[in-house]
């Protein structure tokens, strides 16, 4: 038995702090520190340091699909090319694809989520007008 393991009845203590009784690293906590940096090597440079996403409900999913319709209509940069460009067909599919999300889900919404949809729709139409003239 090793000096890190202490057997008592019916137990076993094992010494899990990463430092020796000299004050160096022990060994396989420095295997695992240089296994951890090399999978943190092998992530995607994009996703490195990136804020965690929202979490995923119906709200934020419809103001996803908003963003997509500004980005579409000209009114927001692409925040990969930093331009603004206009694509009405593609903002008019997206505005209809919202649509159908309001009539399929009529009666299974909450209040908030309702008038948000509500809301959404009526601005992004409007929106749409306004780009199209």
């Amino acid at each position: 038995m090793s000096e890190d393991e202490i057997q008592g009845e019916g137990f076993t203590v094992k010494d899990r702090r990463a430092f020796d009784s000299k004050g160096d690293i022990r060994e396989e906590f420095k295997k695992a520190q240089e296994g951890k940096a090399r999978e943190k090597e092998k992530e995607p440079k994009e996703t490195r340091g990136t804020a965690p996403l929202p979490e995923i409900n119906f709200s934020s999913f419809l103001l996803s699909l908003s963003s997509s319709i500004l980005l579409h209509l000209g009114e927001i940069a692409d925040p990969q090319t930093g331009g603004k460009k206009k694509d009405l067909a593609l903002a008019k599919q997206t505005i209809d694809i919202i649509a159908l999300l309001k009539e399929k889900t009529k009666g299974n919404l909450s209040e908030e989520e309702g008038k948000l949809l509500e809301h959404l729709l009526y601005d992004l139409r409007m929106r749409f007008v306004k780009a199209s003239e």
